[in-house]
This record gives structure tokens, sequence and C-alpha cells, in this order.
């Protein structure tokens, strides 16, 4: 077959090869990994995929011709909502998976052993990158257990009002990123007149300084020079305390996984991400916990997560996401339906309704069990939801914020990404794809179309990586040193 219908009550199917005039009945060439009408669908009539509503034809279409922008249509969403309508039951795990990780003070468990450089203002941004880059491995040969020292500088800090969302979720990502566990040690770096003072930052967030946790301002140090030399000496004398960690065995449970996609097409949403959502499954099996985000990328899908909330109040704050997007986006004088990049409808990919049905299948089949903002701590276990923009750089600095330890991001047309301190791995959509970039690619889900193999066996294969990376692993992007510069808090309001 060269298309495949993905339920008995769409109305469109996907070519999973070109379609030539007369293949599977079509009226016309369509690439592959794009739609074709299985029926006539008349002016104004619903287009569905994956049974679910994805657009309303801007013309009559005929049976056999190629659906896509020319003839297919975005219009809001005016969803009527279920709550906890979709509950099922959490496997029972066979078995009590484990992995080798850094067991920290705080309880949590890090997958990696960096120092951090993290930065209050962008005035402070080229310090840190000096400080970072006078550790290169020769000077860190004799802390084999260290992964790295590593710069965590921004654009933000200052010229943000004091009181506003943009502020708090500064504040959060900088927290966050101070106590995730894949830092050892870390040192915060300011100018000293910003907006974002480390002062305050330390006050509303019960930071406590220490030989781990170091603080500085340039204008109190002397300036510039005398920065870089007081954090090269800070960050020197934490090495030794540092690289004393060693990996311990811990159950499964301990890990947090973002659960990203990036450069989307047309088999996301039937291969890689219901493979990721299987892994999910079978971490939350664990008592493991996975971090969905992306929130304009759930839209018009949302409905499939309230139906799966654990309860009411969990359901509710998805669905105040969702109208605060829609408000954000209306008051910037943007549609919900600009996420699809250029390069996610190439890939046959028309509406963001489409590209999010797909995309909320990365969280598996688990209850919902919490829904939480940008970059804030997640505490519950199990399946879960983070807001952030679909940028991913930003959506992923917010899970690692969040607490997220390792990162699985699928991608159909390829992307070259990485994420310190929190490894990240890729899995291709299709065989095309990963044969073209197989250095950067992990895992090919696009067997499960290529050569029949289940979701079921690539999810098991996604997982079982995901505890070896876990125990020190590199995956291919992290091979590569991809992570340095995707650090990227979301930056929201005005610029005073």
């Amino acid at each position: 077959m060269k298309t495949v219908r993905l339920s008995a009550d769409d109305n469109v199917v996907t070519a999973t090869q070109p379609l030539q005039v007369g293949d599977e009945g079509a009226t016309m060439l369509i690439p592959r990994g794009h739609k074709m009408a299985a029926q006539p669908i008349a002016k104004g009539e619903a287009v569905r995929k994956y049974a679910n509503l994805i657009g309303y034809a801007a013309e009559d279409i005929a049976q056999g011709a190629h659906v896509h922008t020319h003839n297919l249509e975005f219009r809001a969403v005016d969803m009527e909502y279920e709550f906890g309508t979709n509950l099922r039951p959490v496997a029972a795990a066979v078995t009590q998976d484990t992995f080798q990780g850094y067991h920290r003070a705080s309880g949590r468990v890090g997958t990696r052993n960096y120092i951090a450089v993290l930065t209050s203002v962008n005035c402070s941004a080229t310090a840190a990158r000096q400080i970072a880059a006078h550790f290169t491995p020769d000077k860190l040969a004799d802390y084999p257990n260290v992964d790295g020292v590593v710069a965590f500088v921004h654009g933000t800090g200052c010229a943000m009002g004091g009181d506003g969302t943009g502020f708090e979720v500064l504040q959060r990502t900088l927290w966050g990123y101070a106590r995730n566990p894949n830092f050892g040690g870390v040192l915060l770096a300011g100018l000293g007149c910003e907006m974002m003072q480390i002062d305050w930052l330390i006050e509303a967030y019960g930071l406590t300084p220490g030989p781990l946790f170091q603080t500085m301002n340039i204008q109190d140090v002397g300036g510039l020079r005398r920065c870089v030399e007081l954090g090269v000496q800070k960050i020197t004398a934490m090495l030794p305390e540092v690289n004393k960690a060693r990996r311990e065995t811990a159950p499964a449970s301990e890990l947090m996984v973002a659960l990203q996609c990036g450069g989307s097409d047309a088999w996301s949403g039937v291969t890689a991400n219901p493979a990721v959502g299987h892994a999910c499954d079978l971490l939350v099996a664990q008592g493991g916990t996975g971090v969905l985000a992306e929130t304009p990328e759930v839209y018009g899908a949302e409905h499939l997560l309230t139906a799966r909330a654990h309860d009411r109040a969990t359901g509710d704050k998805l669905i105040d996401l969702i109208h605060w997007w829609e408000d954000y986006t209306a008051r910037n004088r943007g549609s919900m339906d600009n996420n699809p990049s250029p390069g996610n409808k190439q890939g046959g990919l028309t509406t963001i309704l489409e590209k999010s049905l797909g995309a909320v299948a990365k969280g598996g089949t688990t209850p919902l069990m919490g829904v939480y903002k940008y970059a804030e701590p997640v505490t519950a276990r199990g399946f879960t939801f983070m807001d952030s923009p679909g940028y991913d750089p930003a959506s992923v600095t917010g899970q690692i914020a969040s607490g997220c330890t390792l990162v699985c991001f699928t991608t159909g047309r390829g992307s070259a990404f990485g994420a310190k301190p929190s490894p990240s791995m890729k899995v291709a959509t299709n065989s095309e794809m990963y044969a073209r970039l197989h250095e950067d690619m992990d895992v090919n889900a696009g067997t499960i179309l290529s050569e029949g193999s289940s979701v079921e066996q690539v999810g098991r294969e996604i997982y079982e990586m995901w505890l070896r990376m876990a125990s020190g692993e590199a995956s291919k992007s992290e091979a590569q040193g991809l992570g340095d510069y995707e650090f990227v808090p979301w930056q929201i309001g005005a610029v005073m």
C-alpha cells in the first residue's frame, strides 16, 4: 500500500511514498507524507485525521486530490472538554529497573556531574564564558568524575518589569538550573545593578551559598578581569569536592525525562511520537516522570489530555494555559496556527491542529498527574505537562529548570540539538532521514513503517537507551559537543 489511513473516521489518507496520477486513486502528484482526499470533501466540511479535526476544506475537494495549505484552512478551536474520562491504569512494572546516577543531598539523582556558571544578566555573559573556557579538557584531566564546566548565558535580566511574568520566569529558570541534580557545583555571576538581583533570587528561593554554590558581581569585585580571575579561583576550589561524586545504583523512578519534538513531519505522530509515548508509559510504570511541554503544540489536541487528567483541577490548569496563549497571540496580532514551520509543511503537516494531534502522542497513555508553569518545579510523578512556547531551546530550558535530567527529542526533518546539563537523544520519524543524518540520530522509529517494527518494540528501545544515557552513555548530540548554546530562558513582556 502506498497510503495509510490512521482511523476509519478519517476522510484523508497519508502517502507513504510519492503518488503518481492513478496511484491509490490519486488524481494529481502527491508528495510523500502529504494527505490525499479519501472521499469528496465539500467546501466548509471538516477534514479529519487521527479521527480528529485538523481543519476545514477551503474549497470543494475531489476524491484523490492533494489536501494541503492550498485547500485546507485553520479555524480557532471551540472545544467541549471532558475531564478524567479516559483514565487508564498504569501498568505494573515487570522488573524494577535501575541506573547508575549521582545521589545529591537534595534527595534527587543526577545523570551528569557538571559545574555551572550561571548569569543573572547579559552583562555578565562574557565573564561567564571566559571562566568556563579556562577549564579545558587538560585542566580537568585530574577530575575524571566532572563532566565539564559550562556557562549558561542569556540576553535578559535587566530592562524588564520587576514584578511581571517575565521577571518571575527568569527567576524560576535560574533557580531551577541551580537546583538541577545534574550539577555538582554552581557559580552565579552578575553585574551588580541589574533588575535580576542575585541577593533577591537567593532570598526568594531559599538558596544557601556554600562551597558548592558561589555568587559574585562584577561591580563588587573590581571589574571584568578580576571577576574572571575570582571565578576561576572559586571553581578551582570546587573541583576536588565535585569530583568526589560517584555513580551509584538508583531506581528508574528517579528519572525525569523532557519529551520534545522539533522539525516535525507527517510521520512524527505515526512513528516516533507514539514510540516515545510507549517509552514514557514504561517509565511511569517504574514510578518515573515524563514532562511534555510546548503549549502551542498541543492546541487543538488538549481535549485528549483533559480526558486523561487525574482530577478536574489539573485539567482546568491546562485549559487556563490554552486560554492564556489564545489571548497572548491575539494581543501580539498573531495566530495559534503560526506554529507549523515551512519545514513542517514541506514534510506534510498543514495546520497546528494536525501537528498537535501527533505531538501529544509523546505523552503516552497514562493519567495526566500535574500541569506546571514554565520552569516551575515538577513535583508529581508520572506523566505531567509544563507550559512553554514551541521554540525548542526555550522549551527545553524550562523543562531542565523544572528538574528534567534527560531529554528525548523526536524529529522528522532532522534537528541538530543538544542541551546541557541534561543529555539529549534524537528519535528519527522516518528511515530516509535517519540514513541521511545517522550521525545525529540515536534511534530510528522509521522502521515502524519501513520494516514493520511495532510501536512497542521501538518504545522499548528508546526506554532502554534512557537508562543507559542516565548511567553515562553519551547520546550522539552529546558526543558531538552540542548543548553549550541552547540555554534560552523564555522572555515574556516588555523590554523597558
